[in-house]
């Protein structure tokens, strides 16, 4: 039986959408993670980013382990912008 939650945005046209540029440096990492806490499971948090994030995502690793799966969508040396899908 599969649990339909009232806000499911695992459809591609209901995607969190996260600009990380518009958050303060020192708080980045703090409301990524607390974006991410919040999805429920086949969720979409669409992140974009003005650099590719590899630290933040050794800490992803760390912290979820396979529970997200990141998919890029755009990795360009001006930004990138990366699915990830809570699982």
């Amino acid at each position: 039986m599969t649990t339909i939650h009232p806000h499911d945005h695992s459809k591609p046209d209901g995607i969190y959408e996260f600009d990380a540029r518009g958050v303060a440096k020192r708080f980045r990492h703090a409301a990524i993670f607390g974006a991410l806490d919040s999805l429920h499971p086949g969720e979409v948090m669409r992140f974009v980013n003005d650099h590719d994030p590899i630290p933040l995502l050794h800490q992803m690793q760390a912290r979820y382990g396979e529970g997200i799966e990141v998919v890029y969508q755009q990795r360009a040396p001006e930004g990138v912008m990366i699915d990830f899908i809570r699982r």
